[in-house]
């Protein structure tokens, strides 16, 4: 087994008197789709929030590569690979596509946006994960459906060299079919050799896609199991209770 690109080892967070996350500990791996799951409240806001830099944690490792670092705060999560995808995609309605995936990181030629080289570069992304979806990189985000910004969010995170692309609850307001279109988008990221951290409540997506499941009781990791080894209803108890007997996690 190759490894891991990312690890989380005893990693704990608290807020005042309020202890949320205890000793959690995490394997992400490149090239596969780890989903994280849990109730409201399980704590998966918090980790993920720890491991993009928001929030330093009182103690705990973090290995990246094979090497201990310190994930100090946004700007070192994102130089190490890191991009987060949160559920309100920070989207500007009034700007077009090329200009959301570039936005705050323009590209720039004599002081002046380089549209030339940023269109390029979008159009490039999004051909680099099949998206036929979007007929034009030019047209206002106002105008897209959920399913195509949540494609263009997506892409945006990946436009940056990242190693680990983490997703939000991507499909929570999205129908039918532009689940679908979403869940093939985070396939082709894994494809593509990215490790994926998925975050969602909704298991048919999370058995879609996932290589292994990660879940979160009451700020603790009851088990983190490859996919082929569990079922849904074993994921369930994991996330009500903490421990699935069946599973072998007691």
């Amino acid at each position: 087994m190759s490894q891991p690109i990312l690890q989380l080892k005893a990693i704990n967070k608290s807020f005042g008197p309020v202890h949320v996350l205890h000793n959690v500990d995490l394997t992400v791996e490149k090239g596969k789709v780890t989903a994280l799951v849990g109730d409201n409240g399980a704590g998966k806001s918090t980790l993920i929030k720890c491991i993009a830099g928001i929030y330093t944690p009182e103690s705990g490792e973090f290995i990246f590569e094979g090497n201990n670092v310190e994930i100090d705060g946004p700007r070192a999560a994102t130089s190490l690979g890191i991009e987060v995808v949160y559920q309100d995609l920070a989207l500007c309605d009034n700007l077009d596509i090329v200009h959301n995936m570039f936005l705050g990181r323009e590209k720039k030629r004599n002081k002046v946006l380089n549209e030339h080289e940023m269109e390029s570069l979008a159009r490039k992304t999004l051909d680099g994960l099949s998206v036929r979806t979007v007929k034009s990189i030019r047209q206002k985000v106002a105008s897209l459906s959920g399913g195509q910004r949540q494609t263009v969010a997506i892409a945006r995170s990946v436009l940056w060299n990242s190693k680990v692309v983490i997703l939000d609850e991507p499909t929570a307001a999205l129908g039918v079919a532009q689940t679908e279109q979403v869940l093939n988008l985070v396939k082709r990221l894994a494809e593509n050799g990215l490790a994926v951290i998925l975050i969602s409540h909704n298991l048919n997506d999370v058995f879609e896609v996932a290589d292994s499941i990660a879940a979160l009781h009451l700020g603790r990791m009851a088990a983190q199991i490859d996919k082929s080894k569990i079922a849904p209803q074993q994921v369930i108890e994991l996330i009500t209770t903490g421990k699935s007997e069946s599973a072998g996690v007691k």
